[in-house]
C-alpha cells in the first residue's frame, strides 16, 4: 500500500482556521479571561506575524497593543520587520530596548563568565551561539558553544553541563524580562496576553517556562510551522518574513532554530512530528526523506526525548492536595 505522507497532509483551509482561531481567541475572552483586547510581542517572524494578523482579525486593531522589545544581541531586522507588521496591521506598538534591564539583572554577566570558562580570551566584541548535536545520530544531545572574535576567527568547544545550564539560564532572561513587560502593559490595559508558539515549539518544549512560555492564550500551537507560513501568507504578512528562515534571535550571531533545537529544517521536522503524531512507522518516513530505516528511528528517539525531558515546561505548579472551589 502507498504511503499516505506527501505535502497534503499539512494543507489547510486558511479562511476555516482563520474563522476557528478568531472564534476561540472571543470565546476566551469573553467567558473565561472577562479581557477587552490582546497584547503581543512583535519579535518581526513569523509566528508573532501570523499571531498578530489573528488578533487583529479576532478584535480589531484598536483592541491590540504591540510590543516590540529588543536588546544588545536582537537582530536589526527583528525590529525593522517588527515595525512593519505592527504597522500593516494597524497596531498601536511600542518600541522598549530591554539591555540595559538585562544588564543590570546579570544577564550578560552570568552568560559571560560561563563562556570565558570555555573561552579565556572571550571579551568584547565577541560573538557567541549555542548549537545541537548528537541526537538525530542516536546519540544523546549534546551541545557546543560557537564564539567569533572581533577579528572573524571562530571558535568552537563542546561545552560542559554546568556552562551549558548557565548560558541557557542567563539567555532565559531576555524571554522573561519581555513577558513582565507584556503582562505590564495586559494589566494596565485590561488586555489579555497572546502567545506565539507553534506545534514544534509546543510539543517538543521549546519555550521557557514563565517567559515566552506564558501567556492567557496560544492561538497557533495547534499548526505546524508550515500551517503557520501558509496562515501568514493568507493575511499578506510581508513576503521577506514569509520567505525568512526562522531563528531564535536570541545569541549575538546568526542562529537558526535547526541548529539550536530540531537538527532538521522546520518543513522536515514537521513531517517527522505529523508522521510520529498519526502512528507512521519509521520505514514510512525513511522512504519519504530518502534516508536509512535507522537514521528516521533516531528523529523517533529524538522526538520521544524532547518530549520527556521538556515535560516539566508544561506542567502547571504542583499542589499538594486539590484547593476547594478552585478549579483550571
Amino acid at each position: 500500500m502507498d504511503s499516505i505522507l506527501s505535502s497534503r497532509v499539512l494543507s489547510i483551509n486558511e479562511g476555516d482556521e482563520v474563522k476557528k482561531i478568531k472564534d476561540s481567541i472571543l470565546a476566551a475572552l469573553r467567558s473565561q479571561l472577562h479581557r477587552r483586547g490582546l497584547v503581543i510581542g512583535l519579535s518581526g517572524g513569523i509566528d508573532s506575524s501570523a499571531c498578530a494578523a489573528l488578533s487583529v482579525e479576532a478584535v480589531g486593531a484598536k483592541k491590540v497593543f504591540g510590543l516590540l522589545l529588543p536588546e544588545s544581541d536582537s537582530s536589526p531586522d527583528s525590529l525593522r520587520l517588527g515595525k512593519q507588521v505592527a504597522e500593516k496591521f494597524g497596531i498601536q506598538y511600542q518600541v522598549q530596548d530591554i539591555s540595559t534591564t538585562l544588564q543590570e539583572v546579570g544577564c550578560y554577566r552570568w552568560r559571560d563568565e560561563a563562556i570565558k570558562s570555555v573561552f579565556p580570551q572571550y571579551g568584547d566584541g565577541w560573538k557567541n551561539k549555542i548549537t545541537i548535536t548528537g541526537g538525530n545520530e542516536g546519540k544523546f544531545n549534546h551541545f557546543l558553544l560557537v564564539v567569533c572574535s572581533p577579528e572573524g576567527e571562530f571558535f568552537e568547544s563542546r561545552l560542559g553541563l554546568r556552562e551549558y545550564l548557565q548560558i541557557v539560564s542567563a539567555t532565559n532572561y531576555k524571554q522573561r524580562i519581555r513577558k513582565s513587560i507584556e503582562y505590564f502593559h495586559a494589566d494596565r490595559l485590561n488586555y489579555a496576553v497572546i502567545g506565539t508558539p507553534n506545534r514544534l515549539e509546543y510539543d517538543q518544549g521549546f519555550f521557557v517556562k514563565g517567559g515566552d512560555g506564558a501567556a492567557d492564550i496560544k492561538p497557533i500551537a495547534h499548526l505546524y510551522k508550515t500551517q503557520v507560513y501558509a496562515l501568514a501568507r493568507h493575511f499578506g504578512v510581508p513576503e521577506e518574513i514569509c520567505k525568512a528562515a526562522p531563528t531564535t534571535d536570541t545569541y549575538s550571531l546568526d542562529q537558526g532554530q535547526d541548529e539550536f533545537y530540531f537538527s532538521l529544517p522546520y518543513d522536515k521536522m514537521d513531517m517527522a512530528l505529523w508522521a510520529y503524531n498519526n502512528s507512521i512507522s519509521g520505514h514510512e518516513l525513511a522512504q519519504y526523506f530518502g534516508i536509512s530505516d535507522e537514521r528516521a528511528a533516531q528523529i523517533y528517539q529524538d522526538i520521544e526525548m524532547k518530549r520527556k525531558t521538556t515535560r516539566y515546561q508544561h506542567l502547571q505548579p504542583l499542589l499538594v492536595e486539590k484547593v476547594e472551589g478552585i478549579s483550571c
